[in-house]
């Protein structure tokens, strides 16, 4: 019975409302610090963590309405040296192509570029040529779909970030791409240039296949993920469960702000072996990965920077149990917090909660 109780998660044992209602008191408390502090532009300086999967969801949401549709009326790049070089002639490649979708594979905004559609000229025919004096006719213009040109493969690295600024504004430092509309452009600010702007034109097949994509694991917002992908993938691993899901080769996107955060709902301890965790367990697991994911953006990212470009910063990390908390009372049980190392990575959790 004890055994069987520990392994509930925290959600169950507390139960929603509560655990609702305790963070929205501490949600509450802490918007009001922060708007008293923090202005829209002041929101770029005190920001130090990287974008996860919820930021790159909340970027999608926020640029893809003013894009899609769009033509690009140019491309700006100032400095190539980021990840991987920006690809010689993307201004080039990128000028008059109109973005048809904004899409997200994990950490990385997948922007298809489409050229624009081709109208061909209205055609004179006789109507019958075997009738003397048949009246010509004039057929329709034929207007062809648009074609896929290629997909702009943007990842945000650990500092990056975009913003929509008006046609004009003279860039800041570190901000080192351009893609600009009719209306807008905008702009991509990475100050440790550790993100991406990469190019994969159509004729190399779909975008998927990239070399950075097509090993990726099951997106776990899908509807696809649950405790039997964990189970299954996890088989004869030794390694410890929270670097098993920072691998993103079973499950993606589930960084190491989120994966400390599912494990301690879970009450699964961040260093046990992926391969001894229960198939009940991960079915447990599985569940707060999605909700954690999902209420983060739901309340617009973890970090307090300007990912949608709309001024709203995100809040959710106020709501932290463990991240970042090492040496403060568990919220649950009121023993401290704990911090360790793995794989060169900060790791929180409460070692009563968690086994």
């Amino acid at each position: 019975m004890a055994e069987a109780a520990a392994k509930t998660s925290i959600t169950e044992t507390f139960g929603t409302e509560q655990l609702a209602r305790a963070l929205d008191n501490r949600l509450h408390t802490a918007l009001r610090c922060i708007v008293t502090r923090h202005s829209a532009t002041a929101v770029h300086q005190h920001n130090t963590t990287m974008p996860e999967l919820p930021e790159v969801e909340v970027t999608r949401r926020g640029i893809a309405p003013r894009l899609e549709g769009h033509a690009l009326t140019s491309a700006v790049v100032r400095n190539r040296s980021l990840r991987w070089p920006v690809p010689a002639g993307l201004e080039r490649t990128l000028k008059g192509l109109i973005v048809v979708h904004v899409a997200r594979r994990g950490k990385y905004l997948l922007i298809e570029c489409a050229r624009a559609a081709q109208t061909a000229p209205a055609t004179a025919t006789s109507a019958n040529a075997t009738l003397v004096n048949s009246a010509p006719v004039t057929s329709a213009p034929v207007t062809s779909a648009p074609v896929t040109a290629g997909w702009l493969i943007v990842h945000l690295g650990m500092s990056g970030s975009l913003r929509f600024v008006a046609p004009g504004t003279a860039p800041r430092k570190h901000e080192h791409v351009d893609l600009a509309t009719a209306e807008t452009i905008l702009r991509l600010h990475d100050p440790r240039r550790f993100g991406a702007v990469l190019w994969h034109p159509a004729a190399r097949g779909p975008v998927l296949g990239h070399a950075l994509l097509a090993r990726l694991g099951v997106e776990p917002l899908n509807g696809q993920f649950d405790g039997e992908t964990l189970y299954q993938g996890s088989r004869g691993r030794s390694v410890g469960v929270k670097p098993f899901l920072l691998a993103g080769g079973v499950v993606v996107g589930v960084g190491n702000i989120y994966a400390s955060e599912a494990l301690f709902r879970a009450r699964i301890h961040p260093t046990t072996a992926a391969g001894r965790i229960s198939r009940r367990r991960y079915a447990t697991l599985a569940q707060e990965i999605i909700a954690v994911l999902g209420e983060a953006i739901d309340k617009g990212g973890s970090t307090l920077r300007d990912f949608s470009s709309n001024g709203t910063p995100g809040y959710f990390q106020l709501e932290y149990f463990v991240y970042g908390r090492e040496g403060e009372p568990c919220r649950v049980c009121a023993a401290p917090v704990r911090a360790l190392r793995q794989g060169q990575r900060s790791t929180f959790y409460c070692a009563r909660c968690q086994k």
